[in-house]
């Protein structure tokens, strides 16, 4: 009979389909419309984790709670001001170079121009007022607001407070909000929630952790390759191109343009362009197949798809910040899945993909292998 009411009371296909798209549409709207409370509640959460150990190493030397997270607070920030006063320097620096940057272009296009007036007939030259337009006016406006106006805004000495005091408080309370997790489930399911908090925390402190070493790696080959080529500001566009490879597959490339785009301006030789192409193209095959598989690991790794996905829907929802938020976000939801009966599936679709056939960057890294167990074996007999 139970078994008969249960069938009764099943929706149809059509309308379960219905409930879930409704669902989704409702959280998008929700997550969209409370942008400003959400992005930095996850900021804040994801540096706590970050910081965490060191936090946790200093209560474990009988310091007081409130003051290990205030020192693990004030180390990060230390960090954060050292960042944003180097890009605020090499930024003003930049700015002096906007107007040789202007007439080299101009200059540039003129000979484009030219080339297609002799070659092409009836064809219709490139407008250089209008790229200048498009191009300079917007690059110094932004470069204005960013050196005049940019800590003026409310929001901007709002999430400059807030943060900190999101971070010190997830520092503060975070057994309290791993208690709390663990009184929401029954003691039967105790374990796993033990089991997904460490596996968050761990991924959480493996992706951001692996993600600065592997940027600190990045800014010194960029800094190299742009130095020994001659290109100016190449600390600023090495370490640029560094911060923004965090964004999978689109930020290498955004990361490429200026450096390449600067030195097509100041230089007489397309070898100079060129050379900066080749340059990173170089540093990322070496960053994709060995810096970081092995240095932020697998248990971040997702399959490319997913990561494609999730950029386009976080930069939907919530712009650049959904686009940095959803790769450790998507990542998360992974280690949760693994940890839920029934949502097994889900993390596999998340997960990387194992290829059957062996690529050319995995044969190369397989017989690397075996070449480092061959001299091993060597050593041992010896």
């Amino acid at each position: 009979m139970e078994n008969k009411i249960i069938k009764k009371i099943q929706l149809p296909v059509y309308l379960r389909l219905t409930t879930i798209l409704l669902g989704i549409v409702l959280i998008i709207f929700v997550m969209q419309q409370a942008k400003s409370i959400l992005v930095p509640i996850l900021v804040s959460g994801l540096l706590a984790i970050l910081i965490s150990p060191l936090t946790s190493w200093l209560e474990k030397k009988r310091m007081a709670p409130a003051l290990a997270a205030a020192i693990g607070l004030t180390a990060l920030l230390i960090l954060i001001s050292g960042i944003v006063y180097f890009f605020y320097n090499q930024i003003l620096n930049l700015s002096g170079d906007l107007e040789g940057l202007e007439l080299r272009f101009g200059q540039l296009v003129g000979q484009i121009n030219a080339f297609i007036a002799e070659h092409f007939d009836g064809a219709v030259p490139i407008s250089i007022d209008s790229i200048k337009d498009l191009v300079f006016i917007q690059v110094r406006d932004n470069i204005n607001v960013l050196t005049q106006g940019i800590l003026a805004t409310a929001g901007t000495i709002t999430l400059i407070f807030i943060i900190p005091v999101y971070i010190f408080l997830f520092l503060y309370y975070r057994g309290f909000i791993v208690d709390f997790f663990k009184k929401v489930f029954t003691k039967q399911h105790e374990e796993k929630v033990n089991n997904a908090v460490s596996k968050v925390k761990s991924v959480v402190q493996n992706y951001i952790k692996g993600a600065f070493i592997v940027i600190c790696i990045l800014a010194v080959l960029n800094s190299i390759a742009l130095y020994s080529l001659g290109i100016k500001h190449a600390m600023l566009f090495a370490v640029f191109a560094a911060l923004l490879n965090v964004i999978p597959y689109v930020g290498p490339f955004l990361g490429a343009i200026f450096p390449i785009s600067y030195a097509l301006l100041t230089t007489d030789s397309l070898w100079y362009p060129f050379g900066v192409f080749l340059a990173f193209y170089v540093i990322q095959l070496f960053e994709g197949n060995f810096f970081t598989p092995k240095i932020v690991g697998s248990k971040v790794s997702m399959n490319p798809l997913m990561t494609i996905i999730a950029l386009f829907v976080g930069n939907f929802i919530w712009g650049f910040a959904g686009m940095i938020l959803f790769i450790p976000g998507i990542a998360i939801l992974k280690v949760i899945f693994d940890e839920i009966e029934g949502m097994e599936a889900y993390s596999f679709m998340l997960g990387s993909v194992k290829p059957k056939n062996k690529t050319g960057a995995n044969r190369a890294r397989s017989a690397i292998q075996k070449a480092r167990k061959a001299i091993k074996s060597k050593r041992a007999k010896s």
